[in-house]
């Protein structure tokens, strides 16, 4: 049973700055050029300045904060950023920040103040083994109460990833009526905490935490391997695919999958 975190009595400003950081990795089998380039291509308009745009400034409003300025490029030949920069709106009620799931539902840069959300996105496919991948960076920065965790839900849905590491961080302190500093503000033991059931049940996951810096780290990874969704051709390709190609691929996207999880090459 979890203990609820009692939050103190501030004095002042809440100068807590929290970070969440992670990046995406969505991987794909396009088996000749054409393939490869259309996949490009796909991506590329899937995820578009405009397109971020649009889901930053959904993230925006789930974390109660006020858009003051965006910035976005879409870049030659692929590619996009954004950068938005936020303010925290007024809040009539305390935000409760529990450890639970929060709601689901190019480059754009955003700007809140003191705090910001920003995307990059970086297709590519190799030329020879027809695996091609899709990576984006997201990072939600916010002051005060308002906490990047809220969103994570939502962002892991848009991008519907086979591999994600997550990070969260909280930096500096804030001080309550008493004159005592305050390194956390709300209760948070593991970033799984705050995601859905439904997610963590299409995948393996592990923490390394390190809870006296106030820094926590999650990896996860698609549990299975379904050649309907890996192939970019689609359903019908897969259904006139021999066994023994399906599963030559299978192995591949695999080994893709567990390759970028561990961060070095494998020989399976």
């Amino acid at each position: 049973m979890k203990t609820r975190f009692r939050k103190p009595k501030l004095d002042g400003f809440n100068n807590l700055s929290k970070s969440l950081s992670f990046t995406l990795y969505d991987v794909c089998y396009a088996r000749d050029v054409q393939e490869r380039r259309d996949y490009i291509a796909y991506i590329d308009e899937a995820y578009n300045a405009n397109r971020l745009t649009d889901i930053l400034s959904e993230v925006t409003r789930m974390i109660g904060a006020n858009l003051l300025n965006v910035a976005r490029q879409d870049y030659d030949p692929q590619g996009a950023s954004v950068t938005m920069l936020i303010s925290e709106e007024p809040i009539d009620q305390e935000p409760e920040n529990l450890e639970q799931p929060g709601p689901v539902p190019e480059a754009v840069v955003g700007h809140l103040n003191k705090s910001h959300i920003t995307v990059h996105t970086y297709p590519e496919a190799h030329p020879y083994n027809g695996i091609a991948t899709f990576r984006a960076d997201i990072e939600v920065s916010t002051c005060g109460k308002i906490s990047p965790l809220r969103a994570l839900n939502f962002l892991i849905h848009q991008f519907d990833a086979d591999v994600l590491t997550l990070d969260y961080r909280v930096r500096g302190f804030t001080r309550d009526v008493e004159g005592v500093k305050h390194y956390l503000d709300h209760s948070v033991s593991s970033i799984q905490n705050f995601i859905s059931r439904e997610i963590l049940d299409d995948y393996q996951a592990i923490d390394v935490n390190n809870y006296q810096e106030n820094l926590f780290h999650t990896k996860m990874f698609r549990k299975e391997i379904d050649i309907d969704h890996y192939l970019f051709a689609g359903r019908d390709r897969s259904r006139t695919t021999a066994k023994a190609e399906q599963t030559r691929i299978r192995k591949a996207v695999s080994l893709e999958i567990q390759e970028i999880y561990y961060g070095r090459n494998l020989d399976l």
